[in-house]
C-alpha cells in the first residue's frame, strides 16, 4: 500500500506508526506536533472545496493517537493529548484531552449543484482541473 507525506507538512518530531506507514496520506499544509502515534490507512488532509468550511489543512497537537483508518479532514485543530478512534471522521476542532469516535453516516440533500472539483495551487496560482484540464483561477479561495 502506498502513501504519500505532502512536502510542506510539518512535524515537530518523528511520528511512531505501530503497523508501519502503510496506507498514510498526510496533505501539504497540515502540521503534526510531538509524539503522534499514526495507525494505518489514516488521512490528515485538506478540504480544498472552494467556499467551504475549514478550507486548508489540519493542526495536530502533540501527543496525540490517530486510530487504524480515522481521517481529520480540513482547517481543523486537533488538540494535545487527543485520541480519534479508528475509522472516526474528525472535520471540526478538538479540545486538548478529548476523544473522537465514529458515529452513524447521515445523508444531507442539498437544493443546489455541489462544486466538487479539487483546487489547487501549482506556482503560486490557484486553478482546478476540468475536462483533462489545468484552468487557472484568479480570486482567493480562502475566503
Amino acid at each position: 500500500m502506498n502513501s504519500w507525506i505532502g512536502y510542506n507538512s510539518k512535524f515537530k518530531n518523528k511520528p511512531f506508526f505501530p503497523h508501519g506507514p502503510r496506507g498514510i496520506f498526510v496533505s501539504g499544509g497540515a502540521s503534526i506536533g510531538m509524539d503522534a502515534v499514526i495507525f494505518q490507512q489514516v488521512t490528515i488532509g485538506s478540504n480544498t472545496l472552494r467556499g467551504s468550511k475549514n478550507f486548508g489543512s489540519p493542526t495536530v497537537g502533540d501527543n496525540v493517537y490517530i486510530g487504524a483508518g480515522a481521517k481529520i479532514i480540513g482547517n481543523i485543530k486537533i488538540g494535545n493529548n487527543c485520541r480519534i478512534g479508528a475509522n472516526a471522521a474528525v472535520y471540526s476542532d478538538m479540545p486538548d484531552n478529548s476523544v473522537a469516535v465514529q458515529s452513524p453516516t447521515r445523508i444531507i440533500e442539498k437544493d443546489k449543484q455541489l462544486d466538487n472539483r479539487y483546487y489547487s495551487q501549482h506556482n503560486g496560482v490557484w486553478g482546478f482541473y476540468e475536462n483533462g484540464e489545468w484552468k487557472e483561477i484568479s480570486e482567493n479561495l480562502s475566503k
